[in-house]
């Protein structure tokens, strides 16, 4: 992409993303995350009123009355972006592409971090790390992670879900909050890997997803591609067993996805290309309070 049409860009996504962050998420992301931010302080007895989940168990057996923990909220976190950089991303046929819906998504929740004086970072990653960008602070900062989300062009097509979460696991050795967003379009098994990287941090999954991924168009023959491998085949949409099967196809996969996130405990939300994404953020950051 030329400098001045990727400066543009950057100063759109700017523009529309910190506005966002400042009128409507600031306080919900702040209050949605900061709870996981909190460093032990002390113990002392427990009062009326007390969060019951913040009873100290063995205190209270040694003593044999209630004693609950006492938190110092930590003066800041420190937010990692996992961004799925692979061939499926480039795909869209309403709105915008799934690579532009992550970008904008990504854009917002930086911001949102920078404006509660958090550090952020990013990993891209498709079957392979293919750059980390260690977090730090400051506009300057940010403006570079968006101008990467714009014009990063990654050097494998294929995706491994699995791979960017032990990356994460691995390269983040103090707890964070992590936000991975995908499409989840991977044939791997990631359940381990996201079960460890959200005992470790605080792991937030993001999917972004076309329309057509849920339902074909009956358009009669089309010629479809996989993005990542690069297999090629027609198929015919005007048939309702093919439109069927391919539908039945997207919820099982939805499915067994969803049953990924509940086992592993991971707050997620599904976000589809033509749909208000701030909306689902907002729903989102409500279900964490």
């Amino acid at each position: 992409m030329e400098t001045t049409e990727l400066l543009k860009k950057v100063r759109q996504i700017e523009f529309k993303t910190r506005g966002l962050s400042n009128n409507i998420f600031a306080g919900q992301y702040h209050s949605a995350f900061k709870g996981r931010g909190m460093a032990f302080s002390e113990v002392r007895e427990y009062q009326f009123g007390d969060d019951i989940r913040d009873i100290d168990w063995n205190v209270t057996a040694r003593f044999n009355r209630p004693f609950v923990k006492v938190f110092e909220e930590e003066r800041e976190l420190t937010v990692m972006l996992l961004v799925d950089v692979s061939g499926s991303l480039d795909f869209g046929t309403v709105k915008q592409l799934k690579k532009e819906l992550v970008t904008e998504i990504a854009a917002t929740l930086a911001f949102s971090a920078i404006q509660n004086n958090d550090k952020i970072g990013v990993i891209f990653f498709s079957d392979r790390i293919e750059k980390f960008i260690p977090p730090k602070k400051g506009r300057k900062h940010i403006l570079y992670i968006i101008r990467e989300l714009i014009d990063f062009h990654a050097e494998s097509n294929r995706t491994d879900i699995q791979l960017g979460l032990e990356y994460l696991t691995n390269v983040m050795k103090r707890r964070c909050t992590a936000f991975i967003l995908s499409d989840f379009i991977d044939k791997g098994n990631f359940k381990n890997a996201m079960t460890i990287a959200n005992r470790k941090h605080d792991l937030v999954a993001i999917q972004v997803y076309d329309r057509r991924m849920e339902e074909l168009p009956s358009v009669g023959l089309m010629k479809i591609k996989d993005a990542e491998t690069g297999y090629e085949q027609w198929i015919d949409t005007s048939s309702k067993a093919v439109r069927r099967t391919h539908h039945e196809w997207w919820l099982k996969k939805k499915a067994e996805l969803d049953d990924v996130f509940t086992k592993s405990s991971v707050d997620n939300v599904s976000i589809r290309t033509d749909q208000d994404y701030v909306k689902a953020l907002m729903n989102l950051f409500a279900k964490r309070n």
